[in-house]
């Protein structure tokens, strides 16, 4: 950190659609290839019709809102050149014909192993980086964390409509994911050494076939001094990942303060993550959710004023309470991405209209001047 502040990078996924049926589009290699040709680094996700952005390395809120808004609107330009559409959506709504993997190395290995895993794809969703400078502070900063990511999945879910249909959840995206042997919400680990042994086991047993293939929601990232948070869908709204970002840095600091006074992680049991996320993944931002502390169930709004309350000292002194308050109340007042989503697919019964809502949450709000990079891509979390 450079200001006192814990730095943050993020990571978006976006799929790419044909621009007149929605459909998943395989043009990823593309878009990047004209993203470069631009100056921006854009990286290729395991199915052809995915992409992936990453921003610098910041240690203010505003200056990585401008540069998300900066990054959005750059990749869709890219992708309208090559005559497709970047949407922000936890999973493609319309039906797909197929979902073919990107042709590297690492790609086609995974789908050798894994089949139809790998082909059943077209999950996007938001990584949060927070620097952090060891592994086993990394460990146990998880464990702290644990409790609070089915409130934020709640939050950010965006992934209610898939092959044109209501599927009953707001984020099918957590549902479909958590088929991965190693994804979902972490176990609690002692130490970074039971940490490894876990991962050894998984490699081991053909389970994963290397660290980056660890996908639990949060975990130590593979290449930077950073606990990675991996829970949410891809947010609607370029604001929604902001506030998502300013949230997790808040909530990583207290888990910081935690340790630093020697108290203990709650050791929440898996069975009650597994509720919890089950309802946050069902609800999304309305009806109720799970409080994996206690198992308290309460309104999921409620849950979230907790996880700000929680947060509330880490945020005054970043500076962000003020951004989290009103970027909250304005995403109470229209819904997240799922509540959107099937908002616009009731209305008509058009698939059609979904994607149209889709495309303008993507770029909703990046038609704003961004602050520029803070710190250049050198050492920025890319995992």
């Amino acid at each position: 950190m450079d200001d006192g502040r814990l730095t943050i990078g993020v990571e978006e996924e976006f799929l790419l659609v044909d621009p007149r049926t929605g459909e998943p589009l395989a043009r990823n290699v593309e878009v990047a290839r004209t993203a470069e040709d631009l100056g921006i680094d854009l990286q290729l996700e395991l199915t052809r019709c995915q992409v992936e952005t990453s921003t610098a390395v910041h240690t203010d809120i505003e200056a990585l809102h401008g540069q998300l808004r900066e990054l959005r609107r750059g990749i869709a330009a890219c992708a309208e050149r090559n005559d497709a559409r970047m949407l922000a959506v936890g999973i493609p709504p319309t039906i797909p014909h197929e979902f073919p993997v990107t042709e590297t190395p690492r790609y086609q290995r995974i789908e050798e192993n894994f089949g139809m895993l790998a082909h059943e794809q077209g999950l996007s969703g938001c990584h949060v980086h927070i620097g952090i400078p060891d592994i086993e502070t990394a460990i146990q900063v998880s464990n702290h964390l644990r409790p609070w990511l089915p409130h934020l999945l709640a939050m950010t879910a965006n992934s209610a409509i898939y092959r044109g249909t209501e599927t009953g959840f707001a984020s099918w995206r957590s549902i479909l994911w958590r088929r991965w042997p190693s994804a979902g919400p972490p176990p609690y680990f002692e130490s970074a050494r039971h940490y490894e042994a876990m991962v050894a086991m998984m490699l081991n047993s053909g389970s994963i076939l290397d660290k980056q293939m660890v996908y639990w929601d949060v975990r130590p990232s593979v290449s930077f001094p950073t606990v990675e948070i991996r829970v949410s869908d891809i947010p609607a709204t370029v604001e929604e990942t902001a506030l998502l970002a300013a949230l997790v840095r808040a909530i990583v600091v207290m888990a910081e303060r935690s340790l630093a006074a020697g108290r203990s992680a709650p050791q929440v049991s898996a069975e009650m993550l597994r509720a919890a996320y089950w309802k946050a993944a069902r609800s999304g931002l309305t009806g109720d959710g799970v409080d994996p502390r206690d198992g308290t169930v309460a309104p999921v709004r409620d849950l979230l004023v907790r996880l700000i309350d929680h947060a509330a000292p880490a945020l005054e002194e970043a500076g962000d309470r003020r951004f989290v308050d009103e970027a909250f109340a304005r995403l109470l007042a229209r819904g997240n991405g799922a509540h959107r989503q099937i908002a616009a697919l009731r209305a008509r019964g058009e698939i059609g209209d979904v994607v149209e809502e889709v495309a303008r949450a993507t770029l909703q709000g990046c038609d704003q001047p961004g602050n520029s990079p803070a710190t250049p891509a050198t050492g920025a979390p890319l995992n």
